[in-house]
């Protein structure tokens, strides 16, 4: 067989491939699928823990078993980002409705990294099971994993708009996301009246869900910029902590001023920053 050469320009090829690149970091890592609200790997999670039937009414298993068998069935790239998706998606201090049922060291809101997926064990919660697996080989189409030994999920079944109950961030090429938290009751709520009414306005809308509800509380100061971020997707909310006032119950007892909510962006080593501001104050 001839060969045949093909002359092309370097400038050219490199911006294809390079853009070719980008769109898969960007589907396949940074932003989540509107259908379900999930990343892939968190999609994968979920779906294999399905699959190793460990229901909210089964024994937790060991998350280095779960680790392991999505990278060899669905995602070969690497156990520390499954982990830390695992992680995550049992954190409640980090997802409007956490997902995963974690038993052991699974990190804390001040910043503390899980122990060693040797360690923990994990299980799917119930919302989790009755909103995003149930009736799964009925609803959604499979797809060929990545070296078409096995089938996997196209999107899963979510019934809620996941992409606002749990929000999503992600940095790709070029693109980033950063959706926050909402109310459950909130999103059902608006998701109800939608149906019944899919000419509403943004006005409207917000009457049932009037701003994001981040899971570690803390109040939105810029109230009045939320209809125009939800306008066009891009903006800042500007979150305050809560503080009460706790009178001291005897003479010698001081005041205290009790930090009851934070930032949801404080979570982690910010948390730190955030006592020793307000100290100074």
């Amino acid at each position: 067989m001839a060969e045949k050469i093909l002359t092309t320009e370097y400038s050219e090829e490199m911006q294809r491939s390079y853009l070719n690149y980008s769109m898969s970091v960007i589907t396949a890592r940074a932003i989540p699928d509107a259908r379900d609200g999930l990343k892939p790997v968190q999609r994968r999670v979920l779906y294999d823990m399905s699959e190793l039937r460990l229901g909210h009414d089964k024994p937790h298993r060991k998350s280095a078993r779960i680790v392991g068998d999505t990278m060899g069935k669905y995602h070969p790239h690497g156990d520390s980002s499954i982990y830390e998706t695992l992680v995550v998606m049992s954190q409640d201090f980090k997802k409007g409705m956490a997902l995963v049922d974690g038993h052991g060291n699974f990190g804390s809101i001040e910043g503390d990294g899980a122990a060693a997926m040797r360690y923990t064990e994990a299980r799917l919660k119930k919302f989790a099971e009755e909103v995003y697996l149930k009736d799964l080989d009925k609803t959604v189409q499979f797809v060929s994993n990545y070296d078409e030994s096995e089938k996997e999920p196209e999107v899963l079944p979510v019934r809620v708009p996941n992409l606002l109950i749990n929000g999503a961030e992600g940095i790709a090429v070029g693109m980033s996301t950063s959706i926050p938290t909402h109310n459950l009751g909130e999103v059902v709520d608006l998701v109800k009246a939608y149906i019944d009414r899919p000419d509403m306005s943004l006005e409207e809308m917000m009457e049932y869900m009037p701003g994001p509800d981040f899971p570690t509380g803390g109040i939105i100061a810029n109230q009045k910029d939320l209809p125009a971020i939800y306008e066009t997707g891009t903006g800042k909310i500007k979150l305050r902590g809560k503080i009460e006032v706790e009178l001291g119950r005897r003479k010698s007892d001081r005041d205290k001023l009790v930090i009851s909510e934070i930032p949801y962006t404080m979570i982690g080593a910010g948390i730190n920053k955030f006592l020793v501001d307000i100290a100074e104050l």
